[in-house]
């Protein structure tokens, strides 16, 4: 059961819904049902017929179509089973999400610790799409402010925000390798890889209308290159200028996703080495949204990277867990 509004609630009330009664307005993020006098009083309902199982509290958010769930587990009390975090995103059984984001204490000195669960319950390093909403999750529930730092098992990410556009410093990407040549199939793949803060791909292509990404990127996800883990998948046209745009697969979700933020900035870092041009770089994902990777280039290596795109708020409501 799926309870959500964007407007607000008085502090002491109740919601029925689907001939059950939820209670909105207690202070933890899992409320477990024991309040059979109340409700029968309110609604009539036969006490046996309250449920037990917890309700957990979320926050509903999207980076330039990528879609989270947004979790503020600052307690320690949310501790969710991949089962869970599957059923939550389902998109016709829960709340739907290509992952889930939870915002915990710091252990290493920055301001919060973000912890990225994508679709399928796996965790996984960073998410640039997701750590932008992050970022203003935090400002809106711990008042951050416009600047603030968060760990992630790919190291600590910085945001800044301005408006709905936030704008964070990257982990200094690894392993660049350009120019391999991958047999997929009965073809042979002209592609790079790096990573930046997940493994990604990056295959050039003249139009990425005519690509079926689910199954090409599916194919080069699972290769054995990218063994055991795999790679995310990102398919790259130029679109002259410093610009290009990109469509990906994304390992977890194992489909095509509206945008992936690690994915902006390793296409736009692989265009920057093989064309050899400075940021900043314009990427327009699937979404239709235009983000904006800037960053500095020594020979092979780069430094100071950024992304700035959207972080937007869709609505809150609980999930009966």
């Amino acid at each position: 059961m799926l309870v959500g509004s964007t407007e607000s609630r008085p502090t002491n009330c109740a919601r029925y819904v689907s001939g059950r009664a939820t209670l909105c307005g207690a202070a933890p993020n899992l409320i477990k049902g024991n309040a059979q006098a109340h409700t029968s009083a309110v609604f009539g309902i036969a006490p046996q017929l309250w449920y037990t199982k917890y309700m957990l509290r979320f926050t509903k958010m999207n980076g330039a179509g990528n879609d989270f769930v947004m979790i503020d587990n600052r307690t320690g009390e949310v501790r969710l089973s991949p089962e869970q975090i599957a059923k939550i995103c389902d998109r016709h059984r829960g709340v739907g999400a290509d992952g889930i984001l939870l915002i915990e204490p710091a252990t290493n000195g920055a301001d919060f610790r973000m912890r990225y669960y994508n679709s399928d319950g796996g965790e996984a390093e960073m998410c640039g799409n997701g750590a932008r909403c992050f970022a203003r999750f935090a400002e809106k529930i711990a008042g951050a402010g416009k600047d603030l730092s968060f760990e992630t098992p790919a190291g600590i990410i910085a945001a800044h925000l301005h408006g709905e556009l936030v704008t964070l410093n990257m982990s200094e990407p690894s392993d660049l390798q350009l120019n391999v040549t991958l047999a997929v199939g009965y073809e042979t793949r002209n592609i790079h890889f790096i990573n930046t803060g997940v493994p990604h791909v990056v295959v050039p292509v003249v139009n990425i209308e005519e690509v079926d990404v689910p199954r090409e990127g599916a194919a080069i996800r699972r290769h054995e290159m990218f063994a055991p883990r795999g790679a995310n998948v990102n398919f790259l046209e130029r679109c002259g200028g410093n610009k290009i745009a990109i469509r990906t697969y994304e390992r977890g979700v194992e489909n095509e996703t509206l945008a992936c933020g690690t994915g902006v900035v390793a296409s736009a870092l692989i265009f920057a080495m093989t064309e050899k041009t400075d940021g900043p770089i314009g990427v327009v994902v699937r979404g239709g949204n235009e983000l904006s990777v800037d960053f500095r280039r020594d020979g092979e290596r780069f430094t100071k990277v950024t992304l700035t795109g959207p972080a937007e708020f869709a609505f809150e409501g609980m999930i009966e867990l």
